[in-house]
């Protein structure tokens, strides 16, 4: 329930939303430009305005039942129907959305030059962890990969993001660079494309522009056991 304006405009700071139901310190709105948590990308986090001047911090939202749940830092009498305007912390976001597509770029590059998936991954403000089955890791080649990922980056190619039948877009090859596979009960796939670089199915937030990323630099990498890798990475 609601309009994810988020998977419409990445760059939507601010939308005007009514309420349609809140309980506590949860609130469900018809529409929002916050992202809930999921696929590795943590949640928005920002404000909620009410009309009488209340302001209210969101401190974290999730995706339930198909509902995007809107967490507050505090108890909100809102009756159904009265309006909000939300506010995001967009700093914070546009950092999330230069990572992610980062993240793309790189786990596009495993893929191909290493023949990896990523098993495991999570994004923060100021690096992303990777995780991924691989017998042996040598790092002047990952290094290597590194190198590629960050050359595709300084390419400065346009992301292009539509949707597919989920059939249709099964069909091509590494649309799925998660491991774990997609339920069956989603029937349409969003899909981000970097053109000549990389496709997949993903539902959270980019930039318009690999010019906006910056450099991919290797933190740390660690063996997790037995063909379990990780690698911490940030950018610059």
């Amino acid at each position: 329930m609601g309009d994810a304006l988020y998977l419409e405009d990445s760059y939507l700071r601010e939308c005007d939303s009514t309420v349609v139901a809140a309980n506590g310190k949860e609130v469900i709105l018809d529409r929002t430009v916050f992202y809930p948590k999921g696929g590795g990308q943590p949640s928005d986090t920002g404000k909620l305005l009410a009309s009488s001047g209340s302001e209210f911090r969101v401190v974290n939202v999730l995706k339930k039942d198909g509902r995007v749940i809107h967490e507050l830092d505090k108890d909100a009498a809102f009756a159904p129907g009265a309006r909000v305007k939300c506010v995001i912390d967009w700093e914070r976001r546009y950092r999330l959305m230069r990572m992610h597509t980062a993240a793309h770029v790189l786990g596009a590059t495993m893929y191909r030059e290493l023949g990896v998936l990523i098993t495991g991954n999570q994004l923060e403000e100021d690096r992303a962890r990777f995780d991924f089955s691989l017998e042996s890791f040598d790092r002047p080649k990952f290094e290597d990969v590194v190198r590629k990922a960050n050359e595709s980056l300084a390419g400065g190619a346009e992301l292009r993001t539509y949707s597919l039948p989920r059939e249709e877009a099964m069909k091509i090859p590494g649309v799925v660079k998660l491991a774990n596979v997609l339920p069956p009960s989603i029937t349409t796939l969003r899909i981000v494309e970097i053109p000549g670089i990389d496709i997949q199915a993903d539902g959270g937030t980019h930039v318009k522009s690999l010019r906006e990323v910056g450099r991919i630099e290797i933190q740390k990498l660690e063996n997790k056991g037995r063909d379990n890798r990780r690698i911490y990475f940030s950018l610059s």
